[in-house]
């Protein structure tokens, strides 16, 4: 279970209490931790489903020019797979300067300073809440193209799969690898086994049902175009950081599989990017708007038998589980931001299971949120894409030329030049995508940025307040001992009452029970009752004129001589339920008597559970 945290974090090089409880969270890790294969499913899907929708955002920017502009997308794939090169290698350094992850956030934060640092945080928080809503948003598309009918419950499916997606992220990274290491062999395999039978005919199979694009006289193809189509293209990208960015959820050698498990998705993400686009200019496929260009290739390939619909179910549950990418890198990201008092610290706290289930949640109520916005519309969440992922890249490589050129290890020239070539790749489609995509929602992503950035410096400068005011760091004068009254808030005489009692006659000098009633009657039986217990303990009984009980409450502490008493602790006894639904059932009065004393009094205000049996 999660322990309660104060606003300022506590010593990380605090001893831990047992061995045998440290060897137990040990173990308990090491489980949930990941392989080198576990890895595609758990932190690359996002990357290799990029190939059903990054060729299509290719194809509609080409087609803007004529049907014959469409074959450029074959250079155009060479320069996207070129720079995925550039990406796998630059990441696989990452992985290995900064085995404890957080991607580009952690390589900005050391080499190019914290403006930096804070721009990378913030776009990668949306690059992952967008990843999340634009996969699930294409795989129920991919799925409403093979079933139309399930066009009107485009929404509900969506939810599903998040709410799916989300109870397995709970249950740790590697259960849901595991779980979906199935379906994204299926895909991977599907995919391979279109584009090898694609590559063996020389004509699209008959009745296929594609729309073919014959090639027409067209003018040469503008370099703006060509740079627009590029930017769409990398889309495809996405997701190739988030290895880097959860290095930590490997099993050891932590460093050496994250670095495997970079090289692979490059080598499956460049190979079917080349092979579908080769398909794409073979057959002649054109963007439509009731069929993905992936299920157009698709059917051409291997027709629209038993195959084409594996391969279309596949697609579907790849693209929504991608989802699963985000859901390993933020709740990490957010946990180091949290270690740097730039998010609330309780999103670096884990439970039983070593997951940061806040982060979890968070990331889920965000991609839902934003899925019913735009009522799970994958055109209008695209211009939102890439943008915060893009501007990570280029931070990224940035800083890594910024570090060769401090560290100057051996080849360290051939290294930056290689970075600050993808760096400047990078940053030309992330211009293009935001200057091109800005009135049709890419404003958001750049309004949203900055608003990110404003929410850390404003939680930093709260937790640099607090420990400014507590004099964290400093050595506070020796603790002394000084005369304390204990109050116990009663309704009633019960075993709940003697517990509290209890409780109090063992912190303090002098104990005081306090109870508010509305009615005489009532509180005639209470005095009654509790001058025939005679627990030992002075009874005071508060008859306000309103129903309030914080005010009369308030108002005897108030008046309270403290002199006589300088440390004055109010307890108020609750009932503590044997279920967590049961919650729901309980008096409320003592959460509020607390929250109304902690802000309009200076005593200390403590909650007494009162247990009840399990039977």
């Amino acid at each position: 279970m999660d322990h309660s945290d104060s606003s300022i974090q506590a010593r990380p090089d605090a001893p831990a209490i047992r061995a045998g409880t440290q060897a137990t969270g040990q173990e308990a890790e090491a489980v949930e931790q990941i392989t080198s294969l576990e890895g595609i499913p758990a932190l690359s899907l996002d990357a290799i489903s990029s190939v059903a929708y990054g060729p299509e955002a290719m194809l509609v920017v080409l087609a803007s020019a004529g049907t014959g502009a469409l074959a450029k997308i074959e250079p155009i794939t060479v320069a996207i797979v070129a720079l995925l090169l550039i990406l796998v290698f630059s990441y696989r350094q990452v992985i290995q300067a900064y085995p404890d992850g957080g991607g580009c956030y952690a390589v900005s934060k050391a080499n190019l300073g914290r403006p930096a640092s804070l721009l990378a945080g913030a776009a990668l928080i949306v690059d992952y809440v967008l990843t999340v809503a634009v996969s699930i948003a294409a795989g129920v598309a991919a799925l409403v193209s093979a079933f139309p009918r399930l066009a009107p419950d485009s929404l509900p499916i969506a939810l599903g799969i998040l709410g799916v997606l989300t109870a397995l992220n709970l249950r740790g990274l590697a259960t849901s690898a595991r779980a979906l290491l199935l379906p994204t062999a299926v895909f991977i395999v599907g995919i391979y086994l279109v584009i090898v039978a694609g590559l063996l005919r020389s004509h699209p199979v008959a009745g296929a049902g594609i729309h073919v694009a014959l090639p027409t006289a067209t003018a040469a193809v503008g370099v703006l175009v060509i740079l627009k189509a590029f930017a769409a293209g990398c889309s495809a990208l996405t997701g190739v950081e988030a290895i880097a960015n959860d290095v930590p959820a490997f099993r050891e050698p932590k460093v050496r599989r994250a670095m495997r498990t970079e090289v692979l998705l490059g080598g499956i993400l460049g190979t079917m990017l080349l092979g579908l686009s080769v398909l794409t200019v073979r057959f002649h496929i054109a963007p439509e708007a009731s069929q993905t260009v992936l299920s157009q290739i698709t059917g051409a390939s291997v027709g629209r038998g038993t195959i084409y619909y594996v391969v279309d179910l596949s697609t579907t549950a790849i693209l929504a589980i991608a989802a699963n990418t985000s859901f390993g890198g933020l709740p990490v990201l957010a946990s180091l931001l949290a270690r740097d008092n730039l998010l609330p610290h309780f999103f670096g706290l884990r439970a039983d299971r070593p997951v940061y289930r806040y982060g979890v949640v968070a990331l889920a109520v965000l991609a839902g949120a934003l899925l019913i916005a735009v009522d799970v519309n994958t055109n209008a969440l695209i211009p939102l894409f890439a943008i915060g992922v893009f501007t990570g890249f280029t931070l990224s490589q940035t800083g890594l030329v910024r570090h060769w050129l401090q560290t100057r290890p051996p080849r360290w020239g051939a290294r930056a030049v290689l970075n600050g070539l993808g760096a400047a790749m990078t940053a030309v489609a992330t211009v293009i995508f935001v200057v091109t995509k800005f009135t049709a929602g890419a404003w958001v992503v750049v309004l949203a940025v900055p608003a990110l950035i404003l929410l850390f410096t404003r939680i930093d400068a709260y937790y640099r307040d607090v420990a400014s005011e507590i004099h964290l760091g400093e050595i506070p004068p020796k603790p002394t001992r000084q005369p304390s009254l204990v109050i116990v808030a009663v309704a009633a005489v019960s075993a709940m009452a003697e517990h509290a009692l209890t409780t109090a006659r063992s912190l303090g000098d002098a104990v005081e029970a306090v109870s508010v009633q509305f009615d005489d009657e009532r509180a005639q039986a209470l005095q009654a009752d509790w001058d025939r217990w005679a627990p030992g303990v002075p009874l005071t009984i508060l008859r306000p004129r309103t129903r309030s009980v914080t005010k009369p409450m308030l108002a005897y502490l108030s008046a309270l001589r403290r002199k006589d008493h300088p440390q004055v602790l109010v307890l108020i006894p609750e009932v503590e339920p044997r279920k967590w639904r049961h919650q729901v059932l309980q008096n409320q009065r003592g959460i509020l008597l607390a929250n109304a004393l902690r802000r309009h009094s200076d005593v200390n205000v403590a909650r007494v559970p009162y247990r009840l049996s399990r039977g």
